[in-house]
């Protein structure tokens, strides 16, 4: 997941310049696909009352800003980098925390989501998902931000089959455990990798500052 998958800004804006064209025409296709998925989830997951698919939206939105920012900020200096590492950072915390705070209601209003809107835009993430990683299989033996960019693509379809067995779970019980359990898992990775980036993106701003 993207939580856990964070890209070497320092290490890509050094080999920008040798950036096969083709590839950086993928990782165009592959934010786009990925901010669209992010605004379909959002807005199903609010729809459907699923914590799960909020949680996965965060994914989306997670996996959209590093291919944001690894096409916007290769020619910057290390503390713009830094800086727009920190509101990524930010972004992707603030959702978690958000994801937490409908885990806590749905677990006190115990109504369970509508299973099969959470089964649909799951097949649909989980096949925007294998979309983009077929796009990036050519670049999975590339250089380590290369190789980064693939596994983590095809490390999120893990996420979107958990979305996929949350909705079997919630149609086979009639409850909202199974959605609520794979929504917190999900909200704790964004908060975790959050942390993580504000915390990288200090130590830069700090160094560059030196």
């Amino acid at each position: 997941m993207s939580a856990h998958c964070q890209h070497h800004h320092g290490a890509h804006a050094h080999a920008s310049a040798n950036v096969d064209p083709r590839y950086r025409r993928i990782l165009w296709i592959a934010l786009i696909v990925n901010a669209a998925m992010f605004a379909l989830e959002l807005g199903a997951g609010l729809r459907s009352g699923s914590a799960a698919l909020l949680g996965d939206a965060i994914d989306f939105l997670g996996d959209a800003a590093n291919y944001g920012l690894s096409l916007w900020v290769l020619s910057m200096a290390l503390a713009w980098r830094a800086r727009a590492a920190l509101l990524k950072g930010a972004s992707m915390l603030g959702f978690g925390v958000f994801v937490i705070g409908r885990v806590l209601w749905g677990l006190w209003q115990a109504i369970p989501p509508e299973p099969f809107t959470m089964g649909s835009v799951g097949l649909l993430a989980l096949a925007a998902n294998l979309g983009v990683a077929v796009l990036l299989y050519a670049w999975r033996e590339g250089d380590a931000n290369m190789r980064g960019v693939w596994l983590c693509t095809r490390n999120d379809a893990l996420g979107n089959l958990a979305v996929l067995g949350a909705a079997l779970g919630v149609l086979g019980t009639g409850t909202a455990w199974p959605d609520l359990v794979v929504a917190a898992i999900m909200a704790g990775l964004a908060i975790s990798g959050g942390a993580s980036v504000i915390r990288d993106a200090r130590k830069e701003l700090a160094s560059s500052a030196a």
